[in-house]
């Protein structure tokens, strides 16, 4: 097993939920926690640990963005006028390898990082190798020609685990993306419930 599936493997049990559907996930089969005391019965968290939890959950699906990457894109969303929690769930679905996990050209946001900084995404036709690069309205990403016959394409292209959301025109002959809107949460086809609203009362305390 490789270092980024078992830490993917260790977010799941550590959350307690399958947080991104997987077949393969080992809550599928176990739904305790890691660890030597992970069968232990769970306490009823504190409002921080509700929060804090919700925090690690949102942080950890996105490929567990480390806490100063996650918190630059809170502040980010702080910064704009509107509803924080919704504006974050949008600045996270805007970064580009969330976009190609989207669009299905991979099976995971982990290999969608891995994917991107490889130099296999284009972005309006020019080549892009940063995972967190943010896409606007109507950009097209894209698979480099070179990249087209991989394997793990057609493979993440046949799952049917999840479906590419109305928020992205997906061409899967083409290999191509278009980002239409920024989505809300609402829009967003998380397996499991997330809570961005406790995200932002986290750092409000913190």
């Amino acid at each position: 097993m490789t270092k980024r599936t078992a830490a993917k493997y260790k977010i799941d049990r550590r959350m307690g939920e399958n947080i991104w559907g997987r077949p393969k996930s080992p809550l599928n089969k176990r739904e305790y926690g890691p660890g030597q005391h992970g069968q232990r019965r769970k306490n009823k968290l504190s409002d921080f640990g509700t929060q804090l939890r919700a925090k690690q959950k949102l942080k950890g699906y996105y490929g567990d963005l480390t806490e100063k990457q996650f918190r630059k894109i809170y502040a980010e969303a702080e910064r704009v006028r509107g509803d924080t929690g919704e504006m974050l769930i949008g600045l996270l679905e805007r970064r580009l390898d969330a976009v190609v996990y989207r669009a299905k050209f991979v099976p995971t946001v982990f290999a969608a990082r891995q994917f991107v900084n490889h130099g296999h995404v284009l972005v309006n036709g020019k080549p892009v190798n940063i995972a967190s690069y943010r896409v606007k309205e109507g950009d097209v990403v894209s698979v480099r020609e070179k990249s087209r016959q991989m394997a793990a394409i057609a493979e993440a292209i046949a799952l049917t685990e999840r479906d590419v959301p109305d928020y992205l025109e997906v061409d899967h002959n083409k290999l191509t993306a278009t980002f239409v809107r920024t989505p809300g949460l609402g829009d967003v086809p998380y397996p499991v419930q997330m809570e961005p609203n406790l995200v932002v009362e986290y750092y409000a305390k913190n």
